[in-house]
């Protein structure tokens, strides 16, 4: 009987160590399984971390792109003005060139041309064989400074298309020191528009003051004509007023070439640092 007894202590007592070896093994489970949970959530955090890591790397980087691009745009938008402003200083002292102005005796021609073109304003005879020999020698006088302002503006526009075609071939990114020799020589340009701007202006001035212009527009205004003054016209002030802006545009762009060298040298620079990482 007594061990009839003891039995159901030693199964209760084995049955109370299995609870327990159970709730070990449930104990020890949850605190494996609450690990692997952390240890997800922390890959997943730090799986994040690294995705918004990179797309700020993207995002800075597309944004060094969009600058540097802009970058390598504005020397070209400023060559661009460089052609254009010299063209405008070529047509300004070409209409004057070509221009020879001379007086045409239409009224000794008799009939038609002698009711319009004669009268009291008409030159005749010695008058008018005077006025354009004095015609042709003032336009003489005055197609130096116009030859000079047509070949100074040729040369610098040959100088500004060849800086864009150097641009459009990529070859200051390949030879990033082009883009010094480019500022270097837009500089000098823009400074040279100064003396050159005063010196067609004092050439001028010397023609609008010598005798033959002088009396040229006596004569003229005798007769009432207009427009034959010895001052400066619209196409000599329209030249001076685009040779100030060849300054300012040669100056900004000698400021974008050394601009486009510094973003041209990072760039290289950048990569050269990507390639050996890899």
């Amino acid at each position: 009987l007594c061990w009839h007894r003891k039995m159901p202590e030693r199964g209760r007592r084995d049955q109370s160590d299995d609870y327990k070896s159970g709730d070990k093994r449930y104990t020890h489970n949850r605190d494996y399984s609450e690990y692997d949970a952390e240890e997800r959530g922390t890959a997943g955090d730090r799986r994040a971390g690294e995705n918004r890591q990179r797309d700020m790397t993207t995002a800075s980087h597309r944004h060094e792109g969009t600058s540097r691009r802009h970058k390598s745009l504005s020397p070209g938008i400023c060559q661009i003005a460089e052609v254009f402003v010299n063209l405008l200083i070529i047509i300004c002292a070409g209409v004057p060139y070509s221009n020879d102005g001379g007086y045409r005796d239409l009224a000794s021609l008799g009939g038609l041309y002698s009711y319009y073109y004669g009268g009291a304003s008409a030159f005749t005879g010695a008058d008018a064989k005077r006025v354009q020999e004095l015609d042709r020698l003032f336009h003489e006088l005055k197609r130096p400074p116009y030859v000079y302002a047509m070949a100074a503006g040729g040369i610098v526009m040959i100088y500004a298309f060849a800086m864009l075609g150097l641009g459009i071939f990529r070859v200051p990114f390949r030879c990033p020191p082009v883009l010094l020799v480019e500022a270097a020589l837009s500089f000098l340009i823009g400074l040279g528009y100064i003396p050159g701007i005063a010196i067609y202006f004092v050439k001028l001035k010397e023609i609008y003051d010598n005798p033959i212009c002088k009396e040229r527009e006596q004569m003229y205004r005798s007769k009432g004509h207009q427009g034959f003054d010895c001052k400066y016209n619209g196409a000599d002030i329209a030249e001076g007023l685009f040779g100030v802006l060849g300054v300012a545009v040669f100056i900004f762009g000698a400021v974008l070439a050394i601009r486009a060298f510094r973003s041209v040298r990072e760039l290289k620079k950048q990569r050269t640092n990507e390639d050996d990482n890899f």
